[in-house]
């Protein structure tokens, strides 16, 4: 069972973050501050549930929650600030468009940037004991997942409908086919070899000579 808060005596938001080790497509990162009365026999870690699961959550959060909120950071902010200060920013922007103010921030992992006038309690593995933290893990994966599906429509080869942007061979490998695009943290390490182009003596060798193209079709003759 989840615990219901950190301390009785204040109201409490879980900060989490999804696709922090992606190689491409934004971070996102969710704040939720529950009722203390709230449970649900499928409230886990995000990673520790199914697909199914998730997205059953998802809407009993959003209905039962005091307030919630998500925001997302695009690749050209990570190259630029880093993915630390990005998931960071992000979990900043989810708190300030909370509707309700908390008194006490419940992150997810052992660092922080702390927030303006909240004070923070950072908690290793607290997607996995706190309520509010599992809470805003569901609602970050969830919406990243959303998102890189909808990125799927348009580059389709890298096949991130199912990998999400994370490092899978399937990706490696459509990044040495086809090489990053925009949606890729260009300060991640790729490691993609690019499938090298056929040499001039190749396609010569592979293409007809024009004396055998220009030789006529004399079976109908025959």
């Amino acid at each position: 069972m989840l615990l219901p808060y950190f301390q009785d005596t204040l109201l409490e938001a879980g900060l989490d973050e999804a696709g922090r080790g992606c190689l491409a497509g934004p971070v996102y990162a969710a704040a939720v501050i529950l009722p203390r009365s709230f449970q649900h026999p499928l409230l886990n870690d995000s990673k520790q549930l199914t697909e199914k699961e998730r997205y059953e959550l998802r809407p009993v959060i959003e209905e039962a929650a005091i307030a919630w909120a998500v925001a997302s950071l695009e690749p050209v902010v990570i190259d630029e600030i880093n993915i630390l200060r990005a998931a960071f920013r992000g979990m900043h922007d989810a708190v300030a468009q909370l509707a309700v103010v908390p008194e006490l921030l419940l992150v997810d992992g052992n660092r922080f940037s702390p927030y303006a006038f909240i004070p923070h309690q950072c908690i290793v593995q607290g997607d996995a004991l706190y309520a509010s933290i599992a809470a805003a893990s569901v609602l970050a994966k969830t919406y990243r997942d959303d998102h890189m599906k909808r990125l799927h429509h348009d580059f389709p080869h890298y096949n991130w409908a199912s990998n999400k942007g994370y490092a899978t061979k399937d990706h490696q490998q459509a990044l040495n086919q086809h090489g990053p695009c925009l949606h890729h943290r260009r300060s991640f390490r790729l490691d993609y070899q690019p499938t090298p182009a056929p040499s001039a003596e190749a396609s010569a060798k592979a293409a007809p000579s024009a004396e055998a193209s220009a030789q006529p079709d004399l079976s109908a003759l025959v």
